[in-house]
């Protein structure tokens, strides 16, 4: 994969959160030698987030970043989440990141793959019967954090915390909800960076999976930030559940992050 392709898709996973943090009622960007914070403040850790500026080489700059991600987080009281590129981290440092962050109450949830497309595949099978709505009233934005929450399996008042805030879908964010037989199915998101669209939220109820219905309401999405800036090309980064679908739908893999997350203090 090319350099510039794998800084891109760092440069898209930093500036999205950085978008949430700005957007949210209380949140903060801060960027420190060490790391780089975009922190929603609010109570689901992914959304509190600490990332790497740079490759790091060593162990004691590795263990400088966690530190310094945890004074400026941790005091909060809230989970929080320290995300890096395998790009930035050699192989020997990889392993042993788990021991060097655990003094920080981080563990590794996830590997998620950062993926481009320069424009979407075609479609191979019919879309299911969906409305796609706009996330365009409170009532929208509490149906698409309620699937992401019930997704993910956080209360909803957490994912309402998070994404029920009027300036994610504004401006340079856009979000929408599947409904399917009277219910909200399937959402997702795309958020304007770098004039590159970034998608997000992008989450399923167990009872309508395999269908099609979040290739649809991506593809909505997409078209419709396509139609209001002009963007085609578009990034993301895939969960180990979602990369298939993905692929066929022409996004290729660029470089893989590795998420660690804290847990609130008391849990």
């Amino acid at each position: 994969m090319s350099h510039d392709e794998i800084h891109e898709s760092n440069t898209q996973l930093y500036g999205s959160w950085r978008f949430f943090a700005r957007s949210s009622l209380a949140g903060e960007v801060l960027d420190l030698p060490e790391v780089s914070i975009a922190s929603s403040n609010v109570s689901w850790s992914m959304m509190n987030a600490a990332f790497l500026p740079a490759a790091v080489e060593t162990e004691e700059a590795l263990k400088r970043a966690a530190a310094t991600a945890a004074r400026h987080l941790a005091p909060q009281g809230r989970g929080w989440m320290l995300a890096f590129c395998e790009d930035q981290v050699p192989p020997r440092l990889r392993d042993r990141a788990g021991e060097l962050f655990a003094p920080h109450g981080l563990k590794l949830s996830m590997v998620a793959t950062g993926m481009v497309a320069e424009r979407l595949a075609p479609a191979l099978r019919p879309p299911p019967v969906l409305e796609v709505r706009q996330t365009a009233d409170a009532q929208g934005r509490r149906d698409l954090a309620d699937v992401n929450s019930r997704c993910y399996d956080m209360p909803l008042a957490t994912g309402r915390e998070a994404f029920d805030v009027p300036g994610l879908f504004t401006g340079d964010g856009k979000g929408y909800v599947g409904y399917r037989q009277g219910e909200a199915a399937s959402s997702a998101a795309v958020i304007r960076v770098d004039n590159v669209a970034y998608v997000s939220m992008v989450a399923t109820l167990p009872a309508h999976r395999q269908l099609g219905c979040a290739e649809a309401v991506m593809r909505h999405a997409l078209t419709e930030a396509e139609r209001a800036w002009g963007i085609e090309r578009t990034v993301l980064h895939a969960t180990p559940a979602g990369l298939p679908v993905y692929r066929r739908m022409g996004y290729r893999p660029v470089t893989r992050f590795h998420f660690y997350m804290a847990a609130p203090q008391g849990r």
